[in-house]
């Protein structure tokens, strides 16, 4: 498996990012070595808070949620996926799975030993996420899913189809630009440079290439039995279980109801819609880190 690593010169100076980085490695399917980039902010004695990202975005999404949690006394966890932000690169889109993303967001986990987790994710961070969540459920204590599904074959939006035949054909895939265009409000030069800052070329963004023709949007497609096995794990899963999906996101509305009517979690809560496109990161962040602090526990408050 060839590697590429952004250099880190690129992410120098980053509107709203001034966090330290955090490396793991964790081993490729052939034995490689991939480092695992991830932010990690705030009271270590507190209980974790995880933010997962997905499609094409990194850990810079969250940069707002985790400063205001951590400010709060939160732990908050950030990794990026491999393939993206600050972690290695397979240079091959064969070396991109779903189950590989799966292992190798398990085994960062379980170097870190994360317990009592209260997760948000959205987009490719809850087809892993609630993988993780189904795979491991007494190490989360409340999961907030926003703008994300965990598909098994079925219909597929035609929002999701016009993105897939896009992804696949466009020369270059202009990553910043998508960002921009998925969120409700104008990310200024400086943000969507951020988010173009991960890949200094084509070749570095294989993974982002190859995620939405990862998705199980038909029976023939990989990961479609794991995913019915993790269904029936969270159809079990009796802890809080938030909805926030977003009011404006043509590709998962809707996909609420399915968690609220299956996941026994998410019965008589007090479920959210925020106002914002697929990236309500970027729209709704103070939303976002409101609703989880009042869900996680942070550290007590330092004494003056």
């Amino acid at each position: 498996m060839k590697i590429l690593r952004t250099p880190d010169e690129r992410f120098a100076d980053l509107p709203g990012y001034d966090f330290a980085p955090h490396y793991l490695q964790i081993p490729g399917p052939d034995g490689t070595e991939l480092r695992l980039h991830y932010l990690d902010e705030g009271p270590r004695r507190a209980a974790p808070v995880l933010l997962l990202h997905g499609e094409p975005s990194w850990c810079y999404l969250y940069r707002h949620i985790v400063a205001d949690l951590a400010a709060r006394f939160h732990r908050v966890l950030a990794p990026d996926l491999i393939g993206f932000g600050r972690s290695d690169k397979p240079s091959e889109r064969a070396d991109y799975t779903y189950e590989r993303h799966v292992a190798w967001m398990t085994a960062w986990l379980l170097a870190l030993d994360l317990r009592d987790i209260t997760l948000f994710c959205q987009d490719w961070g809850g087809l892993i996420g609630l993988r993780l969540v189904a795979a491991l459920p007494e190490r989360f204590a409340n999961v907030v899913v926003s703008n994300t599904g965990l598909p098994v074959g079925g219909s597929v939006p035609e929002a999701f189809a016009m993105w897939l035949q896009y992804s696949q054909t466009v020369p270059v895939l202009p990553i910043g630009a998508l960002i921009d265009r998925g969120s409700a409000r104008d990310l200024s030069e400086a943000e969507i440079a951020a988010y173009d800052a991960p890949f200094p070329d084509e070749t570095y963004k294989e993974g982002a290439r190859q995620f939405p023709a990862l998705v199980p949007i038909t029976p023939a497609h990989g990961s479609v039995s794991e995913n019915k096995a993790a269904w029936g794990a969270l159809e079990k899963f009796d802890k809080p279980f938030i909805t926030a999906f977003s009011d404006a996101d043509p590709i998962t509305a809707g996909g609420e109801k399915l968690f609220q009517a299956r996941v026994p979690g998410a019965r008589g809560r007090a479920h959210r819609t925020l106002h914002g496109g697929h990236f309500v990161q970027e729209d709704a962040p103070r939303e976002i880190a409101d609703l989880l602090h009042e869900l996680a526990v942070p550290a007590a408050m330092p004494a003056a």
